[in-house]
């Protein structure tokens, strides 16, 4: 049964110490018949009434009694991660608002804010959870109502690529989808795949960093009887597997040059010829690639076709790192736990607050693998029906906050180097040029220049 999300009511608990700030919001949004409202004037108070009242939205003040605004930041990503959390803070108080990122806030709001700027920001809250809700209506599983396809995820990061991958998915153009080992690149392709019009035709997934580079061309466009010792019989490729689907070559900066070549030929004539053959076979195949590498430095190094990179990269998608959306972690977490309590047939119901606490504040190197993996490991070392910090690895309960940035980069290079720290400390300010430059240790001026340079523009 399909959710008739156009007709739901987004719910809002206006949380704020200030009586006058209750009464003013509830006035100004009174006659938006799309918001249903509840008011809290602390956290410890918001938090009773989100028992009764499971709000959709919670937009909170960061000074109040109590409990401020932040630690119920915390306390609902830790109880409630599918809530969205608008946090308001003072106009001389802006390192709240970018703390209030790192632990998960949707977004933010300078006080005394424009009620007009919060019903845009409510209504795109609205229309991403309504994408949400028309993706995941036909499966009902842990994480189903925040899922889009198999991804999981509900930061703004996440529904810019939900957006990309709606797009895109109804054309035949290559996509190129980047992002470190780990992120879930190969759902996103799936996703692709599974909205497009090839749909019900094969999906077909390749790692070419798992094959050796005499296996790589008759693993994609087979091989002829004879074609090689050990050919004993002719074997249809992965290209021909794939004819009227879609094939995801992942690790596509692992693939040889000369293997680069028969690929350029597949893309601009669509024919190919098995290995040993002399016969030209046509194929209508997507293609989807997937990389944790710079492509564009491997093409100055001349490592990569630069031809071949501009036709896989007609659309290009960039995955976050799980560091990068920690307001997805509950989420990820408690969806994991749904999948391997059922594998281990343990009687776990939760995550204790603290333990989730452990989880967010971690960076992840390993992305969503990562947390998969320990959320498994704790299923089966876990004692009782919770998880605590206890039943976390060491590295996990120890780990506290870095206080800088972490960069895993895919090489040496310092042009990388630079550009993404650049665009990592613009993500944590939020692109505030002036908190960007004071963190950087350089002047606004070269801030915009290196911003030209790399051509650096924020997402839309």
């Amino acid at each position: 049964m399909k959710v008739q999300a156009t007709t739901y009511k987004t719910k809002v608990l206006f949380v704020d110490d200030e009586e006058g700030y209750r009464k003013s919001f509830n006035r100004a949004v009174r006659r938006d018949k799309t918001l249903l409202v509840e008011t809290a004037a602390d956290g410890k108070e918001a938090l009773d009434k989100l028992r009764t009242f499971r709000a959709d939205v919670v937009m909170t003040d960061v000074f109040m009694p109590n409990m401020d605004g932040l630690t119920l930041l915390k306390e609902i990503k830790a109880q409630y991660p599918e809530i969205f959390v608008l946090v308001i803070t003072g106009q001389g108080t802006i390192e709240n608002a970018v703390t209030a990122m790192k632990l998960g806030a949707y977004d933010y709001l300078l006080k005394p804010f424009d009620v007009e700027v919060a019903s845009i920001i409510l209504k795109q809250i609205a229309n991403h959870r309504n994408v949400l809700l028309e993706s995941s209506s036909h499966e009902q599983e842990q994480g189903g109502a925040f899922r889009f396809e198999n991804i999981i995820g509900q930061d703004q990061k996440m529904f810019r690529i939900y957006e990309m991958i709606t797009q895109v998915a109804k054309t035949n153009a290559s996509v190129l989808i980047a992002g470190e080992s780990g992120t879930g690149k190969e759902l996103i392709a799936e996703a692709i795949h599974s909205r497009s019009p090839r749909r019900n035709k094969p999906f077909v997934q390749v790692n070419c960093g798992a094959l050796t580079e005499t296996l790589i061309n008759s693993e994609l466009f087979g091989y002829e009887k004879g074609a090689f010792t050990g050919a004993t019989s002719q074997k249809r490729g992965h290209f021909e597997a794939a004819d009227r689907g879609t094939i995801l070559l992942d690790e596509i900066g692992d693939l040889p040059i000369q293997t680069q070549v028969a690929l350029l030929r597949v893309l601009e004539l669509g024919s190919f010829q098995r290995v040993g053959g002399t016969q030209t076979l046509k194929v209508d195949t997507r293609l989807i690639c997937a990389t944790n590498q710079d492509l564009s430095q491997r093409v100055d190094e001349k490592r990569f076709r630069q031809d071949l990179f501009y036709r896989i990269n007609v659309v290009s998608i960039h995955v976050p790192p799980l560091r990068e959306r920690r307001s997805d972690i509950p989420l990820l977490a408690k969806y994991f736990l749904g999948r391997y309590r059922k594998e281990t047939q343990r009687e776990i119901t939760s995550i204790s607050n603290s333990a989730m606490k452990r989880l967010t504040e971690c960076d992840w190197p390993g992305n969503v693998r990562e947390l998969a993996n320990i959320i498994q490991r704790a299923a089966v070392f876990c004692k009782g029906k919770e998880i605590r910090p206890e039943d976390l690895p060491e590295g996990i309960r120890s780990n506290r906050p870095s206080g800088g940035i972490t960069l895993q980069l895919p090489s040496r290079s310092l042009h990388l180097a630079e550009s993404t720290l650049i665009k990592r400390t613009l993500d944590e300010t939020n692109w505030n040029f002036k908190q960007t430059a004071k963190a950087l240790e350089i002047a606004r001026g070269t801030l915009y220049s290196k911003m030209r340079k790399y051509q650096i523009e924020r997402p839309c």
